[in-house]
């Protein structure tokens, strides 16, 4: 096993945790800490708006800070004491370093970027000069402050100053586990998964339900959507994502059998969230979540959105109701989900070939009236299960 290297600590920046209220902003960089303490083996520093973070496995520790919601950036450092002759010393070993590495090339140009947090008897600019020189002095290299090459950054502390030279960006957001819980509707598409992502960047917990059509969607592979859950759980640090799926196939059936078919995409979706509304209870959440997009399908326009949400009092968040399909897939490209929505499924059997998408609310609450949604849908909820992600990839074995 890796040890932790006290001079060589990560630098770990959240954003808009920082502009919180002093009572607010603790409670969330504890969280932020202890989601990271899930994922990472390591000591940490926190001090004056920044994590220090002393990992015992280095390379480990950066693939996961990726991961983590609520950080906004990082930096592999090496540190040194803040004072001239110590940080000459360390700086003329760190470019040595960025040099053979050959992250410093020798007809490069650079600039030293320089901030001080505390009281010290030089200004930034002086610093910056001075960290100038020794670089200067070690390579030779020209000096470019506007357009250089290569930056070396210099951020000293009180009784310690640190070098790097790169910010890699995090995901940003807030600590999951600041903002409550929320049930989201999960299909094997490219929407919901984005949605559930965004939801959890905005520091949500997260409990997916996933509504299992069959017979009118058949999944190629069967596990589908146990590969999209496990794809967001990468993204749970410090959270329980739990997983519901519900046998919906049933309430379809009654659907096309005795409701009008232009209603059927309707009547669809104003049960799933009704039933995600009974969940919430027992999930102690306080929100449903959909990937809708507006005008994007049949259940996305306007009227169609008021009708199906008429039924829940729950709060209905809809985090890509702005955002076109370039710009969902672009999302789900980053985040691992495009590749597993795209495998092959087929389309929901039970879709009419002209959809309603100017649903007239009083027309909708009285077909749920006349086929005795309620009683159905309390049928369809006694098939809720919460799956096992581990028990359900043991037995797959």
């Amino acid at each position: 096993m890796s040890e932790i290297v006290p001079d060589r600590p990560i630098i770990v920046r959240y954003g808009e945790i920082g502009v919180k209220s002093p009572k607010v902003r603790r409670r969330f960089e504890r969280r932020l800490i202890s989601n990271i303490k899930v994922l990472i083996d390591c000591e940490i520093e926190l001090t004056q708006g920044r994590i220090f973070l002393y990992p015992n496995d280095y390379e480990q520790a950066l693939k996961s800070l990726e991961k983590i919601f609520g950080v906004v950036s990082f930096s592999p450092t090496l540190s040194t004491k803040t004072d001239h002759d110590s940080i000459k010393n360390t700086l003329t070993s760190y470019v040595k370093e960025l040099v053979e590495q050959n992250l410093f090339l020798p007809d490069n140009t650079f600039a030293i970027r320089c901030r001080r947090v505390g009281e010290h008897e030089f200004t930034s600019q002086e610093m910056a000069a001075y960290c100038g020189a020794v670089v200067v002095e070690e390579t030779n290299a020209p000096v470019n402050l506007s357009n250089p090459d290569f930056q070396i950054y210099v951020e000293v502390r009180d009784d310690k100053t640190y070098f790097f030279h790169k910010k890699i960006p995090g995901l940003g957001g807030l600590p999951i586990g600041t903002q409550g819980r929320v049930i989201s509707l999960v299909s094997g598409g490219i929407d919901s998964p984005v949605a559930t992502f965004q939801m959890m960047k905005r520091g949500c917990d997260v409990t997916i339900l996933h509504f299992n059509n069959d017979p009118y969607t058949k999944c190629s592979g069967g596990c589908k959507i146990i590969k999209i859950v496990e794809k967001l759980k990468e993204y749970s640090s410090g959270s329980k994502l739990n997983f519901y799926t519900v046998k919906y196939g049933d309430f379809l059936g009654k659907c096309l059998e005795e409701a009008p078919s232009r209603m059927t995409c309707v009547l669809c979706k104003s049960g799933m969230y009704q039933i995600a509304e009974k969940l919430a209870r027992e999930e102690k959440a306080l929100a449903i979540v959909d990937g809708s997009s507006l005008g994007q399908v049949a259940s996305q326009t306007l009227p169609n959105i008021l009708a199906t949400r008429h039924s829940t009092k729950l709060p209905v968040l809809s985090p890509l109701i702005g955002l076109d399909k370039v710009e969902i897939q672009k999302i789900a490209e980053k985040i691992g989900t495009f590749e597993i929505s795209i495998l092959p499924e087929s389309d929901c059997s039970a879709a009419p070939k002209h959809p309603e998408t100017n649903a007239v609310l009083e027309n909708v609450l009285q077909v749920q009236e006349d086929i005795e949604m309620s009683q159905e849908l309390e049928n369809i909820l006694s098939t809720l299960e919460e799956i096992s992600l581990k028990n359900y990839l043991k037995e797959a074995d």
